[in-house]
């Protein structure tokens, strides 16, 4: 690809053009950037580019003749290439992303011509110019800026200018969308955590996340492009629907906490087991179908220092029992087994308030439970659930616990039946 910028400002131009991804390009013969003075071409004797315009008005008007004699220069070493001629214009067609692919696709020489003052001699742009681009609905002193952010997005996209495809396939707007959200190093950073589901190394899964961010952004910042946006498979129209569902949902605006449970939070903790035994029925789970578990359970848990409820702000939106005591019935595990010689933490009598479902919080209480296990020494925690549950079954894969076989509880007026999780924890680098 061979670009050739014509303007009264080329030092400015190549101290841009020809830095860092696109300059490196350029130095191993990928691009050719050039940046022409039109100046040089003039044939007045002061050198002068521009002239009051007919009939009046303010500023003044770039000739034809230097911009003509300029672009003829250009063409006689551009022989046999696809050429284009651009003018940068506020009265040109809006560019894109889709206008840089055809740029890229249908040419491999581009001729981006940049206006001052009020303008260009109309004849020249009659006479040479095949389109006119646009960045947007404002004006600018000149279209330096302009060339070279066209300049840049279409050189992107030749071959061996960035290191694989995918830097540009996955970005916003390739295929009429915005691009997923990204992190860095640290994990934690001012109390926002990176999301789990790019810490835990399963491909499938990052990519889905990914690809429902980029439709859930779409929808909030650009409703404009989402109205265009057609699904491109059946994974896209799942996606669509669990958009539509989340932005039913609450949204997260405060500080997530967690902290130790006190008597004053039991009255709250049974409005959240409360709405949780109503869900359970209402799917058909036989957990917690009874009395189970009650006020006074919550208050011997608090007792023992082994209570926790995690927190939107100041409001208590979930609860989690945290046990460091071994659980008997999980000596008797069949159709599996537990990982040998690991003290471990138990999950017993979590729930998160109905208006948190579906929400971040579920995952925050997640890691709550880790950073408390890391606390007490222990790297290891393991938790029981319905077969049925499948909000608990799939909270549990998404925070990286492992099947390990199935128990029988003790509690009685509900189905003892459980299928036993366990997750080793990593170690923190």
């Amino acid at each position: 690809m061979r670009i050739d910028i014509m303007t009264l400002f080329p030092d400015t131009v190549n101290a841009v053009l020809h830095e860092s991804i696109i300059g490196r390009a350029a130095a191993k013969g990928i691009l050719e950037i050039n940046c022409v003075q039109i100046r040089d071409f003039t044939d007045n004797k002061q050198n002068q580019v521009d002239d009051y315009p007919y009939g009046g008005g303010y500023g003044c008007v770039m000739y034809a003749q230097p911009l003509k004699a300029c672009l003829d220069n250009i063409m006689s070493t551009a022989q046999g290439k696809r050429s284009r001629v651009i003018y940068m214009s506020p009265q040109g067609k809006p560019y894109n992303q889709e206008t840089a692919k055809r740029l890229k696709n249908d040419y491999d020489h581009l001729v981006l011509v940049c206006g001052h003052y009020e303008g260009i001699d109309e004849r020249f742009i009659e006479a040479c110019v095949d389109e006119e681009i646009s960045l947007g609905d404002f004006v600018l002193t000149g279209g330096e800026i302009a060339a070279m952010a066209v300049a840049d997005s279409v050189c992107r996209l030749v071959p061996g200018v960035l290191a694989d495809e995918e830097c540009y396939t996955g970005e916003s707007h390739w295929d009429g969308l915005l691009e997923y959200p990204q992190y860095t190093r640290p994990e934690v950073w001012e109390g926002r955590r990176v999301p789990e589901v790019l810490t835990q190394g399963d491909h499938a899964k990052i990519v889905r996340w990914r690809r429902k961010q980029q439709l859930k952004r779409t929808k909030e910042k650009r409703p404009d492009m989402f109205k265009k946006f057609k699904p491109q498979n059946d994974t896209d129209k799942k996606l669509l629907k669990e958009v539509e569902k989340d932005a039913k949902r609450m949204t997260l605006t405060k500080e997530l906490s967690w902290r130790k449970a006190v008597n004053e939070d039991v009255q709250r903790i049974m409005e959240i087991v409360a709405d949780a035994k109503a869900s359970l029925a209402k799917y058909n789970v036989d957990q917690w179908q009874g009395p189970y578990p009650t006020a006074e359970r919550f208050e011997e848990d608090i007792r023992l220092d082994q209570c926790y409820v995690v927190c939107h702000g100041e409001e208590v939106a979930g609860v989690l029992v945290l046990s460091l005591l071994e659980e008997p019935c999980y000596d008797g595990i069949t159709d599996g087994k537990w990982t040998e010689g690991m003290e471990y933490t138990v999950i017993h009598r979590s729930a998160i308030g109905k208006d948190y479902r579906g929400t971040e919080m579920a995952a925050y209480m997640m890691r709550a439970a880790e950073e408390i296990t890391r606390n007490a020494g222990r790297r290891c925690i393991r938790v029981d659930t319905h077969r049925k549950n499948k909000p608990m079954l799939n909270l549990l894969k998404d925070s990286g616990y492992r099947y390990r076989g199935n128990i029988l509880v003790e509690e009685c007026g509900h189905d003892p039946h459980r299928q036993a999780f366990e997750k080793i924890l990593k170690d923190k680098k």
